[in-house]
């Protein structure tokens, strides 16, 4: 396996590191969405949040907000949004668990996908379908 967030980690590829830990690790993102937008990561690799253990995931998200306030400190932010994508499809590009730190700034704007409508009886549909898989895991 080649995965360039493991090639960052042990110290094979260059990165800018804002932060690191004995189990984590934190870079700016070569191509950011905004100035500042920035990736926390896990040492041990996992392709997707699903493949972790609950504590693990507890652990990375435990990191976000002292990496957040510094990204705002130093940017001069207004905002931000996280963002942690899985697979593919939900345009996960690096299949290694990361989460995106994204500063927002009142002054460019923020734009966001178009969204669906959906009708309540489908949202009441989707809902218990949900609900009785979790109760089957």
């Amino acid at each position: 396996m080649d995965c360039i967030f493991c090639n960052i980690i042990n110290k094979k590829q260059d990165a800018h590191i804002i932060f690191e830990d004995e189990s984590h690790i934190a870079i700016m993102d070569k191509y950011p969405i905004q100035k500042g937008h920035s990736l926390v990561m896990p040492k041990l690799h996992h392709e997707k949040i699903i493949d972790m253990p609950n504590d693990e995931v507890g652990a990375l998200f435990s990191r976000v907000p002292l990496i957040a306030r510094s990204i705002l400190a130093a940017t001069g932010a207004d905002g931000f949004n996280i963002g942690q994508n899985n697979g593919k499809s939900a345009n996960q590009i690096i299949p290694h668990v990361h989460v995106h730190i994204i500063p927002r700034y009142h002054k460019i704007g923020n734009s966001w996908a178009r969204r669906m409508i959906s009708a309540n009886d489908d949202l009441d549909e989707l809902a218990k379908a949900i609900r009785n898989n979790m109760l089957s895991r």
